[in-house]
C-alpha cells in the first residue's frame, strides 16, 4: 500500500490528495471469527481506514510475557483490514483511556506504589520500551513503508489532559522509532488541551463530536499548516452501572459530519462499532465519586453490539456519499439473531466453600492488594479471626472497589466504594468468628488523578479500632473455572452467600443470541468457558451479548456467578437485548 505523507496543505497518498475517512474499531473488543464482518460493514459505509487502539494489559498480563494469539492477533486483524482494502491508524498508547480496564495500562505497574504513570520515570519508559519491543517488530511488515495497511501510529493519547511534559512525549516518539515505526506520527487532544499535547514535528489531531467549526478553528489556530483532522468525532457515548443507556440522535451526529466534511478535513468516527467489555475488562472513571462501566460498549454506534447497521449507519453513509464515493454495494441485513427460551441452572458450586480450588491464600499483617498478589482481574478473598464476641464495627480506610462482608460464612452487610462507605456494624456470635470479606474489582480507572488504581482492600483496616493480628489474602482470578465441583441444587438448602450456577442448553445451529438475568443480582457468566461479562441489576444493561462463534451446534454450558441471591434457578436466551431506558 502507499505511503501517506504530510503535506502543508493536507494528506497525500501516493502523491495524490487524500482524505482519510476512518471509523473505530478495536479488535480486542469484537469476537476474532466477526472481524472480516466488521470490516467488510466499515467499507461498505465509505470508509478508507480503521482505527484500533492496542491494550497493553492484555497483551502482556504479567512482566516479561506477551501474547499475541487468539482475540489478540493484532496482525490477523491487520490482514484482514488489508484483505478488505482498508488502511489502519494503530493507537498503540501506551495509555489509551478508552472505558477500558486501567486505560489498558497493566496492573503490574501498580505494584510500585510511587511509579508515576505516563512519566518519565525511568521505571515506567523501562516498561514501555519492553512493550514496544514486543509488540511493533511482528507489526513491521503490515507497516505501508512494508507495503502494509498501517499509515499512521498515534503518540500516546490526549497527553494534553493529563500532563505537559513534552520531554515526555519527545522519549515515546524515540521509543517507537527505535522499535521501527517509520510511518508518521500523529497526536490527539481535545481542543483546549492542544498545547499541552503536542509534539513538535508531529501532527496534531482534535477531539470532539459537536462545535465542529469551533473545534477546528482551534485545532488549525494550534497548527497553521497542515491537514485538518478530528481523531475521535464522538457520536455517542458509554454507560455506567446505575445510569441511562446513552442515546444520539442520528440525523443530528449526521449534520455535524457533514459539517465536518465539507470543511475539508478528515475524520475517525469514534465508534464505528464498538463491541462488548467482555469478562474483567470494563473501565471507570473517578471524579471525586468511582463510576465503572457497564459491559457492553454498544456507544450508540453506526453497528450496535451485534455488528448491525442502525439508522445513525445509513444516516452517515448518505453523508459521506456527499464527499466521497461509497461502494455500489448493498449493505448486509442484520443477522439473525436466536431466541432459546428459559435455560435452567440446577447445579451449584459455591464460592467461599471452594475457595481453595479457585486460589491459594498468602499470610500478612494486613490485606494485601491484587497487585501484591500478582493479580489483574476478578476478586480477592480476605480472611481473619475474629476474638471477641458481641457487637463489633469493621473500618476500612480504602475499598476498591466492592466488599461483600460474612461472618462464620452468613452476609452481613456491603462496603461500596461508590457511595463512599468505609464502616460496617455487625454481631460477632462466638470467639474465633470467621470474618471474610470479598472485594471485587469493578474495573480500574481510565482516566484522571485517579489512574493509579490499586485494588482491593487498602490503608488501615480494623476491628473496633485495631487491626487483626493476621489476614489471608486470596487471589480470585476466575480465569479458569475448571477446579469447581458442583452439586444438584436442593429446594430445601439453597446456597448462601456467592455461588456458581450451571446448567446446560441445546442449540441446532450458532446464531446471535442475548442472555437476559431477569430476577438475578449481580455477578458475571460464562458459556462455554467464553467471559461474557458482568451483568447488576442496578442496569442500564440488563442483557448480556452471546457472540455466536461462542456457541456451538448441540450440547453448550452456562455458568453464572451470582453474588448475592436470584429469585429463581433460570436464566433466558433470547432474540433481543435490553441496554436500559433513555433520557428523553
Amino acid at each position: 500500500m502507499p505511503r501517506l505523507e504530510i503535506a502543508d496543505d493536507g494528506f497525500r497518498l501516493d502523491d495524490r490528495p487524500f482524505r482519510i475517512l476512518s471509523g473505530a474499531l478495536h479488535y480486542f473488543r469484537v469476537h476474532p471469527d466477526q472481524w472480516a464482518d466488521r470490516l467488510h460493514k466499515a467499507r461498505l459505509l465509505g470508509l478508507n481506514t480503521v482505527e484500533t487502539y492496542v491494550p497493553w494489559n492484555l497483551h502482556a498480563p504479567r512482566p516479561g510475557e506477551f501474547r499475541m494469539d487468539a482475540g489478540l492477533d493484532l496482525p490477523r486483524f491487520l490482514d484482514l483490514a488489508a484483505a478488505e482494502g482498508l488502511h489502519v491508524l494503530l493507537r498503540p498508547g501506551p495509555y489509551i483511556c478508552a472505558e477500558w480496564e486501567g486505560g489498558g495500562l497493566p496492573s503490574w505497574l501498580l505494584a510500585d506504589d510511587d511509579l508515576v504513570l505516563r512519566s518519565r520515570d525511568p521505571r515506567f519508559l523501562r516498561a514501555v520500551d519492553g512493550y514496544l519491543g514486543a509488540l511493533l517488530p511482528p507489526l513491521h511488515r503490515h507497516l505501508a513503508s512494508h507495503g502494509g495497511p498501517v499509515i499512521a501510529v498515534q503518540l500516546e493519547n490526549e497527553y494534553g489532559a493529563h500532563g505537559d511534559d513534552t520531554a515526555y512525549l519527545a522519549e515515546l516518539a524515540a521509543l517507537l522509532r527505535r522499535h521501527g515505526v517509520d510511518v508518521p506520527l500523529f497526536t490527539c487532544d481535545q481542543p483546549a488541551d492542544l498545547a499541552r499535547g503536542g509534539l513538535d514535528g508531529v501532527l496534531a489531531t482534535a477531539n470532539f463530536g459537536s462545535r465542529v467549526s469551533s473545534g477546528l478553528a482551534a485545532l488549525r489556530a494550534h497548527q497553521p499548516k497542515g491537514p485538518l483532522m478530528c481523531a475521535e468525532f464522538w457520536i455517542g457515548w458509554f454507560d455506567r452501572w446505575g445510569g441511562i443507556h446513552t442515546r444520539r440522535d442520528a440525523d443530528e451526529a449526521a449534520s455535524e459530519l457533514d459539517r465536518l466534511l465539507a470543511a475539508g478535513a478528515s475524520v475517525n468516527i469514534y465508534m464505528f462499532h464498538g463491541g462488548t467489555n467482555f469478562g474483567f475488562t470494563n473501565g471507570a472513571n473517578d471524579k471525586g465519586t468511582y463510576r465503572p462501566t457497564v459491559t457492553s460498549y454498544d456507544y450508540d454506534s453506526l453497528l450496535d453490539e451485534a455488528g448491525d447497521p442502525t439508522a445513525k449507519y445509513a444516516a452517515f453513509r448518505e453523508v459521506i456519499a456527499r464527499h466521497a464515493p461509497v461502494p455500489d454495494e448493498p449493505v448486509p441485513p442484520a443477522a439473525p439473531k436466536a431466541a432459546h427460551g428459559a435455560v435452567e441452572l440446577p447445579y451449584t458450586a459455591s464460592l467461599l466453600g471452594q475457595a481453595d480450588a479457585l486460589g491459594t491464600p498468602e499470610k500478612a499483617d494486613r490485606p494485601l492488594t491484587m497487585e501484591e498478589l500478582g493479580q489483574s482481574f476478578g476478586f480477592v478473598l480476605y480472611e481473619t479471626e475474629l476474638t471477641a464476641p458481641g457487637p463489633a464495627v469493621l473500618h476500612a480506610e480504602r475499598v476498591h472497589d466492592r466488599a461483600q462482608v460474612f461472618v462464620d460464612g452468613q452476609p452481613v452487610g456491603v462496603l461500596e466504594r461508590e457511595n463512599h462507605e468505609h464502616a460496617l456494624a455487625f454481631t460477632v456470635p462466638r470467639p474465633g468468628a470467621a470474618l471474610t470479606v470479598l472485594v471485587e474489582n469493578q474495573g480500574r480507572v481510565n482516566y484522571g488523578a485517579a489512574l493509579h488504581d490499586r485494588k482491593g482492600l487498602l490503608g488501615r483496616v480494623t476491628v473496633d479500632g485495631q487491626p487483626p493480628a493476621a489476614w489471608h489474602s486470596r487471589a480470585l482470578p476466575l480465569d479458569r473455572l475448571d477446579p469447581l465441583a458442583f452439586r444438584p441444587t436442593g429446594p430445601e438448602a439453597p446456597p448462601v452467600g456467592p455461588a456458581f450456577h450451571r446448567g446446560t442448553f441445546t442449540v441446532a445451529g450458532p446464531a446471535d443470541t442475548y442472555l437476559h438475568l431477569d430476577g438475578w443480582t449481580k455477578g458475571l457468566a460464562w458459556i462455554n468457558g467464553f467471559p461474557l461479562g458482568r451483568y447488576w441489576s442496578r442496569g442500564p444493561q440488563t442483557s448480556l451479548y452471546v457472540p455466536a462463534p461462542v456457541l456451538r451446534e448441540g450440547e453448550n454450558e452456562l455458568t453464572v456467578l451470582e453474588l448475592h441471591a436470584s429469585t429463581g434457578r433460570h436464566v433466558h436466551l433470547r432474540d433481543t437485548p435490553a441496554l436500559g431506558a433513555t433520557e428523553e
